[in-house]
């Protein structure tokens, strides 16, 4: 299952450092795009909206307000789902998802993966 990573960071002490590295470990192929390029743990990461194959799941590491800027974007990747961890919750955005037929969820990607519910 491809995961695309928005809001990626080097910064071990980051969350997004943290499930990028969790991904991997739990044999997910991961895409990333961040505010730097740079690599991590392998994976590139890019600055560029990239129109990506396959994306399974969108897990968003974004601020509501930076998240605008995004939402063509990721509807047009048409994923399964989009997963809003803690601090990127957006009543607007699940408006979009919803109505272009993508699903969504508030959670915390890393412990979905790590209880296995990923």
């Amino acid at each position: 299952m491809k995961t695309l990573l928005i809001g990626a960071s080097s910064n071990p002490e980051r969350y997004a450092n943290m499930v990028l590295k969790s991904l991997l470990r739990h044999g997910h192929e991961v895409e990333a795009i961040g505010l730097k390029k740079e690599v991590i743990e392998g994976v590139s990461v890019g600055t560029e909206k990239i129109p990506f194959e396959a994306i399974h799941t969108v897990t968003l590491y974004l601020n509501p307000v930076r998240q605008q800027e995004y939402y063509d974007y990721i509807i047009s990747l048409k994923p399964e789902r989009v997963i809003f961890n803690p601090g990127t919750e957006n009543p607007e955005f699940y408006r979009l998802l919803t109505a272009n037929g993508i699903g969504y969820e508030e959670a915390c990607t890393l412990v979905l993966l790590t209880t296995n519910q990923f």
